[in-house]
């Protein structure tokens, strides 16, 4: 497991700043990061922001006392097995007095899980808030007395995804492309997932059926979306098994008007990239997806006054990469742990910690998170737009073309169906 911090994230200090405040009590906040390993692209904005807002992180006033921080990073390489060691390094070896995380799947439910048997606050995104219950206790709604959690959940994603679709001439006939793992499962709840949200708006999702992750061949699927008249697809895959798909698809006859896809197709300039191929299989697909963050929103960090655009401008410059949607919710993350030490009773007391968080309110750079409001009490809601990739010379952009559950987001194109 690697001990040490990227440089310029951990161990920061500023002459005159906190740190140099004699006798002032330290705290540590541990950061858990897919730095290596699939789930990387997540730790790479993560990385960033922790550089970003090092000259902010030396320390803090809480009242009338001076407090100095230091951050310690640890790889989760992409495994919960490593997340889960990770986690009791930091509550162990380096005293942690509160944990963030971004993460996928698996290895984010092995960090806040650790996080809860420890004893220690943690706070995640990059995850539906039902998977984030279910995945840890079986139950959508699980409330946690140490962790706590910030996104969107699989029913604002339906509904992001219809407020699309009913852009269309014509109301759809929506195939789904679901894999057979626990986010497959949930989606496809009658209760609390995609297909019930979906149900309430008037669309049928017809399934057919699960496909084990990697995908080898999806002519079954096809054939019953072929029968069913299927002419628009909504999935979570990966970007390669849906350029699987699309390439079958085409082989085929089947032609979707739109797909619809969540998870890596948030980002897919990053994924995609990866591969030649898998880049020039969804060239020409009008894959539209949700939107939770982009430069244009108008909301500015809480901690350095930071706009959305500015963040993503310093990111492009600094990395030559690409903004991707993450940034903004890793710049949140350590908005929020800031704001918890700052207004917590005893920030060296992890049960204070986690008491503030409780009542945390704060005005983030993805907007506001109340962790008062529910659904749970564990959970703040970012709500989503839809958005469409559109080509350009420069590589895909990310274009908001419904906005009906964030007004205060411009639309930026109009939704074009491939046909």
């Amino acid at each position: 497991m690697e001990k040490k911090a990227p440089s310029g994230i951990a161990g920061s200090r500023e002459k005159g700043g906190f740190a140099d405040m004699e006798n002032a009590a330290t705290v540590c906040i541990g950061v858990v990061a897919p730095l290596t390993g699939r789930l990387a692209l997540l730790g790479e904005p993560l990385s960033f922001v922790l550089r970003k807002l090092a000259p902010h992180l030396t320390g803090f006033r809480n009242g009338d006392r001076s407090f100095r921080v230091r951050v310690a990073v640890r790889d989760s390489r992409s495994e919960a097995q490593a997340a889960r060691q990770a986690v009791r390094e930091l509550a162990q070896d380096e005293q942690a007095a509160m944990v963030l995380t971004m993460a996928g799947t698996q290895v984010l439910p092995a960090v806040t899980d650790t996080c809860e048997q420890l004893g220690v606050p943690c706070v995640s995104t990059t995850f539906p808030w039902q998977a984030y219950g279910y995945a840890r206790c079986g139950d959508a709604f699980g409330s946690f007395r140490w962790t706590y959690h910030f996104a969107w959940g699989l029913d604002d994603i339906a509904n992001a995804f219809a407020d699309v679709w009913e852009q269309l001439p014509a109301q759809p006939t929506v195939g789904s492309l679901w894999n057979d793992g626990l986010q497959g499962r949930l989606l496809r709840d009658e209760h609390i997932g995609f297909v019930a949200a979906a149900s309430r708006r008037g669309h049928h999702v017809i399934d057919p059926g699960a496909y084990a992750e990697p995908a080898t061949d999806f002519t079954p699927h096809l054939n019953r979306m072929r029968e069913d008249g299927v002419d628009v697809v909504t999935s979570a895959a990966t970007a390669t098994d849906l350029a699987l798909f699309h390439r079958q698809a085409r082989a085929s006859g089947l032609r979707p008007r739109l797909i619809t896809c969540s998870r890596w197709l948030t980002y897919p300039h990053t994924e995609v990239a990866q591969s030649r191929q898998v880049h020039d299989e969804l060239a020409d697909t009008r894959v539209a997806t949700l939107v939770y963050w982009t430069p244009a929103h108008p909301h500015r960090s809480s901690l350095d006054g930071t706009s959305c655009a500015q963040l993503a401008d310093a990111y492009e410059q600094t990395t030559g990469k690409p903004w991707l949607q993450p940034l903004g919710l890793a710049h949140a993350l350590v908005e929020v742990a800031h704001h918890t030490l700052t207004t917590a009773s005893d920030p060296t007391d992890r049960a204070a910690i986690a008491r503030a968080l409780q009542q945390t309110r704060i005005e983030t750079i993805v907007g506001t998170l109340d962790f008062t409001a529910g659904p749970t009490p564990n959970i703040a809601l970012i709500p989503l737009a839809g958005g469409q990739w559109h080509p350009t010379a420069h590589g895909p952009r990310l274009a908001v073309v419904a906005n009906f559950r964030t007004p205060h987001v411009p639309v930026t194109a109009d939704l074009v169906p491939a046909y």
